[in-house]
């Protein structure tokens, strides 16, 4: 089975990006790169952290501010559960976020699942493309949403959103262009999705 084992997130200046990330303790989960390629507005995904209850949203989302990152969305409760959506420096956007209403206890800095969404212009196209890559579907929902299975191996899950959805969901319009900066690493080899995300061999990245 193909597997997906990397992140990388191409950075304007990879130690202030290696600071913010060991700030918030997501320096093990990641790889940075630097890289001066020209973008603008969305870059097309989003990076979530799920987490136990609200109050560790609260300690990740407060870390991440008082490490340079902007508020989009202050964490708020909502029908769903709660959290909140912040742009780091390097412009890469993370949500935060749980299913549970209430705190059980004390707040920590546990992660639960992190999940890179990639927005897709055609979520059926681009799974089918994945598929024929060797990727293996977790769950999908139609058009809307779709999960790959995951190996002990990587650090992050692989989900396909539909673009403009996924903007609205992270609180900044749909439009951008120029590269992604963001570099997928599998065991498919080299090759790019239809949405333009590279991927590349990589190893594995050890688990933190």
């Amino acid at each position: 089975m193909t597997s997906f084992e990397s992140v990388t997130l191409e950075v304007d200046d990879t130690t202030a990006a290696e600071r913010f990330y060991t700030a918030i303790g997501l320096d093990t989960r990641l790889r940075l790169r630097a890289s001066q390629a020209p973008t603008t507005g969305f870059r097309g995904f989003t990076l979530s952290l799920t987490v136990s209850q609200p109050s560790t949203v609260t300690a990740f989302f407060d870390a991440a501010l008082d490490a340079g990152a902007t508020a989009l969305k202050p964490a708020a409760k909502s029908f769903w559960g709660y959290g909140g959506v912040v742009r780091a420096p390097d412009g890469t956007i993370w949500k935060i976020a749980t299913s549970a209403k209430k705190d059980t206890g004390p707040a920590t800095r546990r992660i639960d699942q992190m999940v890179l969404l990639l927005g897709a212009a055609d979520v059926v196209a681009t799974k089918r493309f994945y598929v024929g890559h060797g990727l293996t579907v977790a769950k999908s929902f139609g058009r809307k949403y779709v999960e790959f299975a995951a190996t002990p191996s990587s650090p992050v899950k692989l989900a396909l959103y539909g673009r403009r959805a996924l903007a609205k969901d992270a609180g900044v319009p749909e439009d951008g262009s120029g590269s992604h900066r963001l570099v997928l690493g599998g065991t498919a080899g080299d090759f790019a999705d239809p949405d333009g995300f590279a991927w590349e061999a990589a190893s594995p990245v050890p688990a933190p």
